[in-house]
């Protein structure tokens, strides 16, 4: 299927272009491909872009978006990638909204550590929640995979590093995030769960 352009000479000598949707179709009988006109969308001077764009739209939706951003994009841009934003804003939210990165920023600056810490511990939370996957595989899928504010890459030896910290910290930010949780939520809460096995092999998370 494709777009043809077809021509035609005015009586004043100015050409105008027409533009059609067409497609070949065999002929058994002539044994030959044949021409077949789909639809007329008339001058291509006076044609309907909203029409054109609704169609290119529905059409893209049937496509992997990666791809169907390659094949819109004009000629002066490149598709590189796309990265999942959705989910990962809305738990970012919800992790700001408890002020859990505000606990964990407090703790890293007077343990004199990087807040870049803060940012791959819920790094790791988010993959659990929206793509669990090991530390490793966690690691390659910010950035590429999954746009975290605050940290456009990551490593393995980043996310066993502030493991080993919150682990040394676990005590204290387990009674901030609990009081915190219980006044902000106006909950009773029984019990905060941290998930940090010796072996390091799940991530953080909680649960009241």
């Amino acid at each position: 299927m494709f777009v043809r352009t077809a021509t035609r000479k005015n009586k004043d000598g100015t050409t105008v272009r027409y533009l059609q949707l067409a497609h070949n179709e065999w002929d058994p009988i002539a044994k030959a491909a044949k021409m077949k006109v789909l639809h007329n969308f008339g001058r291509e001077d006076q044609i309907d872009r909203a029409a054109v764009e609704r169609l290119v739209g529905s059409l893209c939706r049937l496509l992997d978006p990666g791809r169907a951003a390659a094949l819109t994009s004009g000629a002066e841009l490149t598709f590189i990638g796309s990265a999942s934003y959705g989910g990962l804003y809305l738990l970012d939210q919800l992790w700001r909204q408890l002020k859990i990165d505000t606990i964990m920023t407090r703790i890293l600056a007077s343990t004199r550590r990087s807040v870049f810490t803060e940012r791959v511990l819920y790094a790791l939370v988010a993959n659990r929640a929206l793509d669990a996957s090991s530390k490793l595989a966690a690691s390659h899928w910010v950035g590429p995979g999954a746009h975290i504010d605050g940290l456009p890459a990551c490593s393995d030896d980043a996310c066993y590093r502030a493991m080993d910290w919150l682990h040394q910290v676990q005590d204290s930010v387990e009674r901030k995030v609990f009081d915190q949780v219980a006044t902000l939520l106006n909950l009773e809460v029984d019990l905060l769960f941290f998930d940090y096995p010796a072996n390091r092999s799940s991530d953080f998370m909680l649960a009241a």
